[in-house]
């Protein structure tokens, strides 16, 4: 079984059906040289493999009328549920057998396999995703963070069950994980006594952080087509103080009527139909940036609005009615999410596995104290390192 688990029980007595999470501080980042994609594959493995006398872990959920899933992401997996309230124990207990004691079977890996190659071709073939993966790894070029999820197509044809068992048990097993079930009551493997009951956080060695190397900006090469422009930079890592900053700035420049680049680059200029803002923290560094789909000839003003924004923001910071709402905006993201069983389970876990001190109220109070000159620095900073990726591009 996992090795290192923390529990957590949230109870809610109107609650009708139970969501289920387990995170795991093992992605992408974590896979061995000359075997990226491993991740992924496993977590793909992990939901199909057959369980004792049953069908998969994601077949036999659906048949009781639940939902299941799981994600890899560069620093973490994710496996989850959410099932009718009767079900939260038997499902719990094969959600924890199947992804802590699979039966290896090398006629799922091929079966999978094929599946994962079709995903990679699909992903190839769109630029909102190759413009992210190519973002990322001209923001962290050589480092683990710019690898691309899934990996690349010679590596997941080249992985054998042995890879897959290996990394199972010796990588997998071994990482901090925690497991989160949001449903009516306590079920009766988590209470107290029982095996999996009321584990507190596990103090593990973090691993080894890598300094990324030095970024590189090129200048972009226009394909004359639509284009997907990814502008952003470095921000701060998982966990450092202060970081809220870049998640308001992701607000303020997000696709919300209310964002100041909306009124820009929406209603002024009509530039841009679609766009998004978001930051994500990662152990070494966090990742921030704006995505724009561009219409043919129009990248360059894109590039030039967006960077004029983030001057006048690094220079004057937000007004205190933009502020508030990129605040309330942050804050009302994270509270929709708890209404709902399985995204408040997987909320809890996605944060617990990093942090096990963190809770809603702790971050609802981090957002509301980041001030218009946090805002302006955090600006500056992204300024300061700006990476512009397109796609598709120029040959």
């Amino acid at each position: 079984m996992l090795d290192h688990c923390s529990t957590y029980s949230v109870v809610d007595e109107g609650l009708r059906t139970a969501g289920i999470c387990l995170a795991v501080d093992y992605g992408a980042r974590h896979d061995p040289e000359r075997h990226g994609g491993m991740a992924h594959v496993l977590e793909h493995l992990l939901m199909s493999y057959p369980l004792v006398g049953a069908d998969s872990l994601a077949e036999y959920v659906e048949r009781l009328g639940g939902r299941t899933n799981a994600e890899t992401g560069l620093e973490h997996m994710l496996f989850h549920a959410q099932v009718l309230a009767e079900d939260t124990e038997e499902v719990l207990g094969l959600l924890l057998d199947a992804v802590g004691r699979p039966r290896h079977d090398a006629a799922v890996l091929e079966s999978e396999r094929t599946v994962v190659v079709q995903e990679l071709a699909a992903a190839a073939a769109d630029p909102v995703d190759t413009v992210q993966d190519a973002f990322l790894a001209d923001l962290f070029p050589g480092h683990a963070l710019g690898r691309p999820v899934g990996g690349t197509l010679p590596e997941v044809e080249a992985l054998g069950l042995s890879d897959i068992s290996d990394g199972h048990r010796d990588v997998f097993l071994s990482s901090r994980s925690a497991l989160v079930v949001v449903a009516p009551f306590t079920p009766a493997s988590l209470l107290p006594g029982t095996p999996n009951g009321a584990r507190p956080a596990v103090n593990l060695r973090p691993r080894p952080a890598v300094a990324p190397g030095k970024v590189a900006p090129r200048a972009p090469r226009w394909a004359d087509d639509f284009s997907w422009v990814s502008i952003g930079a470095r921000s701060a890592p998982a966990g450092a103080p202060g970081r809220h900053c870049f998640q308001i700035l992701a607000e303020l420049f997000g696709s919300s009527a209310a964002s100041p680049l909306y009124r820009t680059l929406r209603g002024e200029k009509g530039l841009a139909y679609s766009f998004q803002a978001w930051d994500r923290g990662y152990t070494e560094a966090g990742a921030w940036r704006v995505l724009v789909g561009a219409d043919t000839g129009k990248g360059e003003e894109v590039i030039e609005v967006v960077t004029r924004a983030l001057m006048a923001m690094a220079e004057h910071g937000p007004t205190s009615v933009d502020l508030e709402t990129a605040r309330r905006q942050a804050r009302s993201a994270m509270l929709f999410g708890t209404e709902s069983p399985l995204e408040h389970a997987q909320l809890l876990a996605r944060q617990r596995v990093k942090d096990p001190g963190w809770t809603v109220e702790v971050e609802e109070k981090a957002l509301q104290d980041v001030t218009a000159e946090d805002v302006a620095a955090a600006a500056a900073r992204i300024l300061d390192g700006l990476v512009v990726t397109v796609r598709p591009e120029a040959s």
